[in-house]
C-alpha cells in the first residue's frame, strides 16, 4: 500500500493523522492543516488521516 502525502499552502508536508487536525462543530469530517489551519482535500485528508507512523 502506497503511503498519501499532501503538501500545505504553509510548506508543511501532512503524512500521518498527527499532522491534521478535525474540525469541530460539523457533522462530516473536515480536516484542517494542523500548523496554519487550511483546510485539506476531503479524499486525501481521509486516507492520511488513517497512516500511523510506524
Amino acid at each position: 500500500m502506497t503511503r498519501t502525502t499532501y503538501r500545505c499552502q504553509c510548506g508543511a508536508l501532512l503524512e500521518f493523522k498527527q499532522d491534521l487536525e478535525k474540525e469541530s462543530g460539523t457533522t462530516t469530517r473536515n480536516w484542517k492543516c494542523k500548523d496554519c489551519g487550511t483546510p485539506v482535500p476531503g479524499i486525501t485528508a481521509e486516507k492520511i488521516s488513517h497512516q500511523n507512523p510506524s
